[in-house]
């Protein structure tokens, strides 16, 4: 993976990459960026992948700008081509960094998913995220904080993911609180950019455990966002992991200066404006079947603390 810093660097990184002819994906809210591309799309999420690949036709790469959303759609987009990706996030959510995604239509329902995208390389911006509203700010860094948490212990866990999970927590911690009193201090965002960069490193090397799985069924039946659901699923999680990974959790505690890293990070997600799930208009009476949607999960199967469905549902009634 080629990884730049500046959107200056973003055609040095395609001459690298042998891409002369990027196909673009990015949402309006970006069509003033003066970017190289040979044909667009803009309708983010979308499950149109077919239609869209067939508009890439011609193109000898994917180039896309956005959040996770439109990260995942160019990754789809790539499956189906065989072409590579570059990503310019927007957002602290990682996405840019695996080759699985997920398809949601435009009322970001879940609609399949799948692997096989060609990561090319990735452009960081900060400039990019300085209009990034608080709710969005804070529920994308606190995904990528559960990127750090999860890969300290879950079954695929290494001392390369340990490394970039420790340096991932401890730039996200210092800088978040900044970026959400202050979403316009450029040297915070960009610290924190930094440790979302890390965290999906993390999270490429060691993979997603159950605070993920239970994001992922929660955001896929209702459409919230996957920042907000993680911002909740963390500390749960992290309470429910204590047992069999109480030395793992506390060098992440460490990374992040909290003695106590689940209310730590209750505090994050209510500064960034998520409180509990009921706010999100789940439905209390469909707990269970999230549950056991849950459980089957590849996260919660490489969790190091095996959850059934009913103690998974008494982890989302906690947070209800």
């Amino acid at each position: 993976m080629i990884v730049r810093w500046g959107l200056e660097e973003l055609p040095g990184l395609l001459a690298e990459l042998h891409v002369e002819r990027p196909f673009l994906i990015a949402g309006d809210r970006w069509s003033h960026l003066d970017l190289p591309a040979t044909g667009r799309w803009s309708e983010v999420p979308s499950e149109r992948i077919d239609e869209i690949a067939g508009r890439a036709q011609g193109s000898d790469g994917i180039l896309v700008v956005g959040g996770g959303s439109a990260i995942d759609l160019a990754k789809a987009v790539s499956a189906a081509t065989g072409l590579p990706v570059v990503s310019v996030p927007t957002t602290y959510s990682g996405a840019e960094w695996t080759q699985f995604f997920g398809i949601r239509d435009p009322n970001r329902r879940m609609r399949g998913g799948g692997a096989g995208a060609r990561l090319g390389g990735i452009v960081y911006e900060p400039k990019l995220t300085l209009e990034l509203p608080r709710p969005e700010s804070g529920g994308t860094a606190l995904n990528a904080l559960a990127h750090c948490a999860e890969a300290l212990y879950v079954a695929g866990r290494n001392p390369t993911g340990d490394e970039h999970a420790l340096e991932g927590a401890r730039l996200i911690g210092d800088s978040l609180p900044t970026v959400l009193e202050h979403g316009d201090a450029l040297e915070a965002r960009t610290v924190l950019l930094r440790g979302a960069m890390h965290a999906g490193a993390a999270l490429a090397a060691a993979g997603l455990a159950l605070g993920h799985a239970m994001a992922q069924a929660l955001g896929g039946r209702y459409g919230i966002p996957h920042g907000a659901t993680n911002a909740l699923c963390l500390p749960p999680a992290l309470r429910f992991n204590q047992p069999v990974a109480a030395a793992e959790i506390a060098r992440f505690g460490a990374a992040i200066d909290a003695e106590d890293p689940a209310a730590r990070c209750d505090e994050l997600a209510r500064l960034s404006g998520y409180e509990r799930l009921r706010d999100l208009c789940v439905p209390a009476d469909e707990l269970d079947e999230v549950a056991e949607a849950t459980a089957v999960r590849p996260g919660a199967l490489a969790n190091p603390r095996r959850a059934s469905a009913s103690e998974i549902a008494e982890l989302l009634r906690s947070i209800w």
